[in-house]
């Protein structure tokens, strides 16, 4: 059909790592997120595990751009890999395309097609128009993609936590959400870890409390570890 539209999954389906969607219009790509995932115990002298990238490799000359919706390990660890065979636009926010410089270094890679973005940011590749659109998570400068496509528009979630208190104050624009909703979505592409769990998260805020609690009252030193990205943690 003319405006049939692909929606491919190189990774991140089913498990928790490696990161990667593909979207695919006729004879042009985007790839969505480059991760890695970190192995498990049987998976002995492995440090990583990354996507199956030969689809891309094979196709490279379609490849439009990357866009990365933020900088945890699991969506950008294997982007040296693949800018390895693909020399394509990077897109990403500040923090997220500062996270992924040292990796390059370590490639001997240059960051020349880097393309840093802010949130609200519009930008065109090919047939594909993608918005990033603010989402809390636990890592700051996250953002949700919306990809207007010639069949129509594709939300994807990026990894997000729904925090009306965010540290930072910047709360997820539910508004920019509320419009695509009421205009009309073909596909929502959305993260869905703990979903089948009750309740919700509590805000981040709570977190920095009880922090302030334990440290105020006790005398002695206190030793606290912490995922290394939670940067408002660690602040």
């Amino acid at each position: 059909m003319e405006k049939d539209i692909q929606i491919i999954p190189l990774g991140g389906v089913n498990e928790i790592g490696k990161n990667m969607y593909v979207l695919r219009y006729k004879d042009e790509m985007i790839v969505i997120d480059s991760g890695v995932m970190f192995p498990d115990d049987e998976m002995l002298g492995i440090d990583y595990v990354i996507p199956d990238m030969s689809f891309l490799i094979e196709n490279k000359e379609k490849v439009k751009a990357v866009f990365l919706t933020h900088g945890h390990e699991d969506h950008i660890g294997s982007l040296p890999y693949f800018l390895q065979e693909i020399d394509v636009p990077v897109y990403g926010t500040t923090l997220t395309l500062g996270l992924v410089r040292p990796k390059l270094k370590e490639f001997k890679l240059s960051d020349e097609k880097f393309r840093q973005v802010h949130i609200g940011d519009r930008v065109t590749e090919g047939s594909f128009k993608v918005e990033f659109i603010r989402v809390n998570h636990s890592i700051p400068d996250g953002a949700a993609l919306a990809i207007a496509t010639p069949a129509g528009v594709i939300i994807h979630s990026g990894d997000f936590k729904f925090d009306q208190t965010p540290i930072d104050g910047k709360v997820t624009d539910y508004h920019r959400f509320a419009d695509y909703g009421n205009n009309g979505v073909l596909a929502l592409l959305c993260d869905s870890t703990n979903a089948n769990k009750d309740g919700y998260t509590p805000s981040e805020r709570e977190v920095g409390e009880s922090f302030d609690s334990i440290l105020k009252n006790n005398p002695n030193r206190v030793l606290m570890a912490t995922f290394a990205s939670n940067i408002h943690r660690i602040q």
